[in-house]
């Protein structure tokens, strides 16, 4: 009689334990593999493989133009500082090479045959030739200028987190290209303003021999410098518009697989390894 309630329990514990079996198998038949939408997360679509060419291509435009134009802005700089935009010409009666005479934005310097040279900073300003005023003036302002438009593009560019990924990131980028074009047609102004006055005055015949000049290193570095800043520029520029032509998602593409659920509630423990 004693064994009849073990022989009892022992049914009642079988039969609880073949009752969840179907319960268990159901649970594990409901939850399907997750797709591979579903493991992308939100529905997004994969890339292809020409959308991942074109980002890389817009990036690689984005960093080649900035490159070129942060020399041409240091150029612009070393242009402004130098002295050498005019120097004393060397031609008839006009033979003697004891000095050489150079004529700057901000000094005069007189460099001997024997090494030594001798510089003077201008006493008045008001009393400079209006192409000298100009210069100081519109080199200030493209030294300046090129350091907002390094800040914008650099904020705007694919390959920085400054600003959300978007159009907007885009339209940004651009905006800091135009502004390194502009500063490479401002910085033509006096460079070519100075080249038409020493061509000028060296073909006139009413100038003196000894007051004839010619065009120095610091043009030629600048006129340099003026193109790298247009083709950077440029450059900034197609890569920000192609990157706001794309309609997949910006550069970089990061995906995270959602975790999965078990049976009792808790997460699969290789979601953690």
């Amino acid at each position: 009689s004693g064994a009849e309630p073990q022989r009892a329990g022992a049914r009642g514990r079988r039969r609880e334990s073949s009752a969840a079996e179907p319960t268990r198998a159901s649970a594990e038949r409901g939850s399907p593999e997750p797709g591979p939408a579903a493991r992308r997360g939100f529905g997004a679509a994969r890339p292809t493989a020409g959308s991942c060419a074109a980002a890389m291509s817009s990036v690689a435009l984005e960093i080649l133009g900035l490159g070129l134009c942060i020399v041409g802005w240091v150029g612009i700089i070393v242009a402004c500082g130098l002295p050498m935009w005019q120097v004393s010409a060397f031609l008839e009666s006009n033979i003697v090479t004891a000095q050489t005479i150079w004529q700057g934005l901000w000094m005069n310097c007189v460099v001997q045959s024997t090494g030594q040279m001798q510089c003077k900073v201008y006493d008045s300003v008001l009393a400079l030739k209006p192409e000298v005023q100009a210069g100081r003036a519109l080199t200030v302002l493209v030294a300046l200028l090129g350091l907002v438009a390094l800040m914008v593009t650099v904020a705007g560019a694919q390959c920085t987190t400054c600003v959300a990924p978007g159009k907007a990131k885009a339209r940004v980028a651009a905006a800091g290209g135009a502004l390194y074009v502009l500063c490479g047609l401002l910085a033509l102004v006096p460079l070519c303003w100075f080249a038409n006055i020493v061509i000028s005055e060296f073909y006139d015949p009413t100038v003196p021999t000894s007051q004839k000049r010619e065009m120095g290193s610091a043009l030629y570095i600048g006129w340099a410098a003026t193109a790298l800043l247009l083709l950077g520029g440029g450059l900034v520029c197609c890569g920000a518009c192609s990157a706001a032509a794309r309609e997949d998602l910006p550069f970089p593409v990061k995906y995270s697989a959602p975790r999965r659920s078990t049976v009792n509630g808790d997460y699969d423990k290789k979601n953690y390894v």
